[in-house]
């Protein structure tokens, strides 16, 4: 998997991270330490349950037969993800309960997790990314639904800015797993498992967010605006 440093944009393989590096990424990706960077007076919300969403009533609604065939396909594999993503919640669970402690089943769930993560969660998104979000980009814009400014941003943004956190999340809940097990001091050991756990907990809520907000909303958005022709050329057929 690939991290990708959003200071610098420079990408780099998560098998290479050495101590310094990971210090350095747990300073910046620890979402604790990021939640607990508030102006005095604001309201508390957590990071696992944001305000209003999965609020129905602020989304469009999904009628699965009206789509086009390359949005049910992308429906299609949301359902999946949404059960793998079901079955590394729950493993995650029972190792936290467990007082982070590995059994071989434990071990063969996560690691099922995270191949299913780089073999069909980060292709199905780079399948997204390909063509289907510019051009919605450029629809979006064309009819008004986009920020202000030189450069308007548009729900496109919103999405691919999840798909980078999952890379980061992903790459840096999978080295915590893998650097803890490594550790000889048992404090530094167990605060290590829980930082990995918090780390993927927060993917887990996020893909799920992500999931809702395109299913609910997106899809059936896309689906109003984009014209036969785009679809022609999005589905190559």
């Amino acid at each position: 998997m690939k991290i990708i440093d959003k200071s610098t944009g420079k990408r780099f393989d998560s098998k290479e991270i050495d101590e310094k590096t990971f210090k350095k990424k747990i300073k910046e990706n620890d979402p604790i330490l990021r939640n607990a960077e508030k102006e005095e007076g604001d309201e508390e919300f957590s990071a696992m349950d944001p305000p209003d969403a999965y609020d129905s009533s602020k989304t469009v609604g999904l009628d699965y037969e009206t789509l086009h065939p390359f949005i049910q396909e992308l429906v299609n594999e949301h359902k999946e993800v949404k059960e793998k993503v079901k079955i590394f919640d729950e493993c995650l669970s029972k190792f936290r309960e467990s007082n982070y402690s590995f059994t071989r089943e434990i071990a063969d769930e996560m690691n099922l997790f995270y191949v299913y993560f780089d073999e069909h969660i980060l292709p199905h998104n780079r399948k997204e990314e390909r063509d289907y979000f510019r051009i919605l980009h450029t629809r979006f814009i064309e009819s008004g639904e986009h920020g202000e400014g030189d450069n308007p941003q548009t729900a496109i943004d919103l999405m691919e800015d999840d798909h980078v956190k999952f890379i980061q999340l992903g790459a840096l809940s999978f080295n915590l797993f893998g650097l803890a097990t490594r550790l000889r001091d048992t404090e530094s050991q167990m605060l290590t498992f829980d930082l990995a756990y918090n780390t993927a907990r927060e993917l887990v809520e996020l893909i799920r967010l992500h999931i809702f907000r395109e299913d609910e909303t997106l899809f059936p958005l896309s689906q109003k605006l984009l014209t036969k022709e785009d679809f022609l050329y999005i589905h190559g057929q």
